[in-house]
């Protein structure tokens, strides 16, 4: 292991890994079944979604994840997520999967 900084900032980032890491799973998940995406496909758009909209990465999964339940994905997430797909679908379409 490398010199760490700041032990207590090293700790606080682990810890909020360890709590949004289940639904940003759940959301890998959702992509790869209900838009047949690849495990890699699926973890791309996740992090195209949040970057297009400058929203966190575990937001956006949670707002995904609720989508099974009912709820709206909200507009913003809704057309990056369209435009990630299609991002996607074309680069494993040219890579022959």
């Amino acid at each position: 292991m490398g010199d760490v900084e700041d032990p207590l900032a090293e700790l606080e980032q682990l810890r909020r890994a360890m709590e949004t890491r289940p639904v940003i799973d759940q959301a890998h998940g959702v992509l790869m079944a209900a838009y047949r995406c690849t495990p890699d496909g699926a973890w791309n758009v996740l992090v195209d979604v949040s970057q297009r909209t400058n929203v966190k990465l575990h937001k956006v999964a949670a707002a995904l994840v609720a989508t099974t339940q009912g709820d709206p994905l909200p507009d913003p997430l809704s057309t990056a997520l369209r435009t990630a797909l299609d991002a996607t679908e074309s680069d494993e379409a040219g890579q022959g999967t």
